[in-house]
């Protein structure tokens, strides 16, 4: 009678019966390693209490945590960097003439995008930020380095693919966060300046060092032509002559100058530069026709001038060799004097100018925290992680029901010491 009595009040949904369940699964599945999804909830079933539990008191301390955290507010600036145009020395280069063909292109600048964001980054304009609005003490660090890295956590500096670059900074007071993405730009000009002034200083210096050797070897050029005339008694050449020497002259003159343009650019191109390798380029193709030229003005009379240098004169062909030299030394220091010049402006005028599309205003809205999210997102992870847990709880209470792996637990204890404690 008993029996059936304890028989009865074991039916579905009743605890007991659930324990019946998971009892007779253990013993069913006690000889198999695999276990099915069904196997799965029924274990996870018997912890509900305790999963449910934790979630819970997870969720409570999250939205606790979420109501404490300070507002954030988000401010944004864009500006539009300076684009790759035409300085003072392309432009004085074009005065000079059969010469301005020569000038191509600004020399060694890589994406105006990549540099600045790479400017605004970097530890002058960060400082110049912390300085500025003592962020050390706002942020409660005292060392610069711990300072900049809470900043460029805050900070976000991203290049589109419009050309802009957009600068965004979080902070709990709005206004000061509009201040700080407004600081960026600031603190930009003021580092750009900087560098285009020690840019500008060492092309001057560059080309002053050129400008005076070039100027002694004019006069040694205007000296030899003025023997040659005393010597051969002409003044002028005839017009043929003048053909010859200013095709010569001119071509090498081209020459020298696509030197001294190459030069320029390695003091700050790396030999990658495609602009550098461009002018190599150029530069072999200038050396080529010069030689070819020079070829046809020899002394075969097989060239393609009116009429070759060897039915000149002696006297003629010595003056015109004087004239050819004088031609390309005055045009070789009229293409530094212009780049002198040229250096000489860019080092006093101001930087190139970095336009602020939108100036960032203080934030109507917070950007952060997000209440919701962090509570849902605690509730969901500590759900998973209770039901793993009680998973592994209940394979390590099968796993201790083998007598094998009791024996090998008991040894473990055994060797650990914990058997000679309890007793």
């Amino acid at each position: 009678m008993r029996e059936s009595s304890k028989t009865t009040d074991i039916h579905p949904g009743s605890a007991a019966y659930d324990d019946v369940v998971v009892t007779r699964l253990e013993t069913e599945t006690e000889g198999r390693e695999e276990i099915d999804f069904i196997d799965v909830l029924l274990m996870v079933s018997r912890q509900k209490k305790a999963i449910l539990a934790v979630t819970l008191g997870a969720t409570l301390l999250a939205i606790v945590v979420s109501l404490v955290l300070p507002k954030m507010y988000t401010a944004t600036t864009t500006i539009l960097p300076p684009q790759q145009s035409q300085s003072s020395t392309a432009f004085l280069l074009g005065q000079i003439g059969v010469l301005g063909g020569l000038t191509g292109g600004d020399l060694g600048l890589k994406n105006p995008d990549d540099l600045f964001v790479a400017m605004l980054k970097s530890r002058t304009v960060e400082d110049g930020i912390i300085d500025q609005f003592d962020l050390r003490n706002e942020y409660g660090y005292k060392p610069y380095q711990d300072a900049r890295k809470e900043l460029a956590s805050r900070s976000k500096i991203e290049a589109g693919d419009e050309g802009l670059i957009s600068i965004s900074v979080s902070d709990r007071d709005p206004k000061r966060a509009a201040d700080l993405a407004n600081a960026y730009v600031t603190q930009l000009r003021s580092l750009n300046q900087n560098l285009a002034v020690s840019e500008a200083a060492q092309r001057r210096m560059f080309y002053q060092q050129k400008l005076d050797a070039e100027r002694e070897d004019l006069s040694v050029a205007e000296l030899a032509m003025k023997q040659a005339q005393e010597k051969s008694g002409l003044i002028q050449p005839d017009a043929q002559g003048r053909a010859i020497v200013d095709a010569v002259a001119n071509m090498r003159a081209q020459v020298a100058i696509k030197e001294v343009q190459l030069q320029a650019m390695r003091t700050y191109a790396t030999p990658d530069n495609p602009d550098l390798r461009r002018g190599e380029q150029e530069l072999a193709g200038l050396r080529a026709q010069l030689a070819k030229l020079e070829r046809n003005t020899g002394e075969t009379g097989n060239g393609n001038l009116e009429v070759p240098t060897r039915q000149l004169p002696q006297a003629e062909l010595q003056y015109l060799r004087r004239s050819r030299d004088l031609k390309y030394h005055e045009a070789l220091y009229e293409f530094l004097i212009k780049q002198l010049e040229a250096a000489r402006l860019d080092e006093a005028k101001e930087a190139v100018m970095i336009q602020v599309v939108d100036k960032a205003i203080p934030p109507e809205r917070k950007s952060g925290p997000r209440r919701l999210l962090i509570v849902l997102g605690t509730a969901i992870a500590v759900f998973v992680l209770s039901c793993f847990v009680a998973l592994l709880s209940a394979a390590w209470a099968r796993k201790q029901q083998d007598p094998r792996v009791r024996g090998r637990l008991t040894t473990l204890k055994r060797s650990l010491g914990f058997s000679s404690r309890n007793s």
